[in-house]
């Protein structure tokens, strides 16, 4: 029998991302991953095997307009050349947003895609182009099951109020709520923890997922109960280029007294603000930690503060700390930022451990720290095939679900 394939795309506004994974006993096994980069600018494909190594490399001229038909046309040739035999069975999808109706994945029909369109408008950086992917690939291949699975959906088990703003209540009722992002990240980290710190898995644990978008969420025993995103993305912590917890006020200001209309605020807080509005420099944490300026130094002083801020804030939502997880771009390789947030938290009981964070940990903190701290890279792409898998399987035998 061939070796089933499970494949993941994770469509942004410019890039499309792919991992294929091989489905061996209960386990899934990395084999191939890449993406198109660049889209409508100067187009660059790169494909590598499981080991990193480059299996194709391909660049377009500048102005070669390639849109998310063409780079996923180019992802699914590559696959078919490197299938070795593989069968492909499904291909799985992070979707940004999934509302109330969706707190698990879902296999994709034009229902459900209706129902997702819905909220393009809460997350127009990303749900255009999740939704996108989808339809184009469902045009190439109508009978390939495809999974939509969802950010929002670890944390509908927040508590009602963790959820609510102070709004008429009408407005809860309609979906004006908080939602929370980045959640197939944290439930990688939730299925993964035991391994590392038991005692964390099992109690009160905040994960901060610190890249280019970022977030935070505490866990007890493994379930989200408040996070710091909320109705939309762009809630907060700073981020690379989106504004993070603003004043409802300002947006008024800015309409009133500016003269900007709403496409101008949305374009101001998701793609100007953040720290590249803050240094007027770059919104990549590595270009800002290497530069002498000024205002990157304030960037990454605002963005630490705002990490402390909320941390105190979720640590009352748990009742106490057991631990914390950096994970995602920043939280995972930049020591720097790891070492000043966990002496902004001295106060919570956290003890760096300077020679452990140095060298990536995953422990950072002592010995001897009252609340442990770690270092562990996330894994969205094979959470999202986990799903995948399970789901697929589902419609003919009844299988245990994605561990966690």
């Amino acid at each position: 029998m061939a070796e089933q394939a499970i494949v993941v795309i994770n469509a942004g506004s410019s890039s499309v991302k792919f991992s294929a994974f091989a489905a061996r006993g209960e386990e899934l096994a990395l084999r191939l991953r890449g993406l198109v980069e660049s889209l409508f600018e100067q187009p660059h494909f790169v494909a590598y095997d499981a080991q990193g190594q480059v299996l194709e490399d391909k660049r377009w001229d500048a102005g070669t307009r390639l849109d998310h038909d063409g780079a996923l046309a180019e992802v699914m040739d590559f696959l078919h050349r490197h299938a070795d035999g593989a069968r492909l069975v499904g291909v799985g999808h992070r979707v940004v947003h999934g509302g109330l109706e969706y707190a698990r994945p879902v296999r994709v029909d034009d229902t459900v895609l209706a129902a997702l369109d819905r909220y393009v408008s809460l997350a127009p950086l990303h749900q255009p182009h999740n939704l996108a992917a989808i339809r184009v690939l469902a045009q190439r291949a109508p009978d390939l099951p495809q999974v939509a699975c969802f950010d929002t959906a670890f944390h509908r088990t927040n508590p009602e109020l963790a959820q609510m703003f102070a709004l008429p209540h009408a407005l809860h009722d309609a979906g004006v709520r908080r939602y929370g992002f980045h959640g197939l990240s944290y439930e990688y980290i939730a299925s993964v923890l035991p391994r590392f710190d038991a005692r964390a898995a099992a109690g009160r644990c905040v994960v901060l997922h610190l890249g280019n978008g970022a977030s935070m969420c505490a866990m007890a025993s493994g379930r989200s109960v408040a996070s710091t995103m909320g109705f939309t993305a762009v809630d907060g912590l700073p981020m690379g280029t989106r504004s993070g917890n603003l004043d409802p006020g300002v947006l008024l200001y800015l309409m009133d007294e500016q003269g900007m209309d709403v496409r101008a605020v949305e374009k101001l807080l998701y793609q100007q603000s953040g720290l590249l509005g803050v240094s007027g420099i770059a919104s990549d944490m590595r270009t800002l930690l290497a530069s002498d300026a000024p205002r990157a130094k304030t960037a990454i002083d605002l963005f630490v503060y705002r990490i402390g801020r909320e941390l105190g804030s979720l640590a009352a939502a748990l009742g106490g700390l057991d631990a914390i997880v950096f994970t995602a771009g920043v939280g995972e390789n930049s020591a720097e930022i790891r070492e000043r947030v966990c002496a902004v938290a001295g106060w919570l009981g956290i003890e760096v451990d300077a020679a452990a964070n140095a060298s990536g940990g995953p422990r950072i903190s002592t010995e001897s720290s009252k609340v442990s701290a770690w270092a562990i890279p996330t894994n969205e792409e094979l959470m999202i095939a986990r799903h995948t898998r399970w789901l697929i399987a589902c419609e003919t035998t009844n299988p245990k679900p994605p561990h966690r």
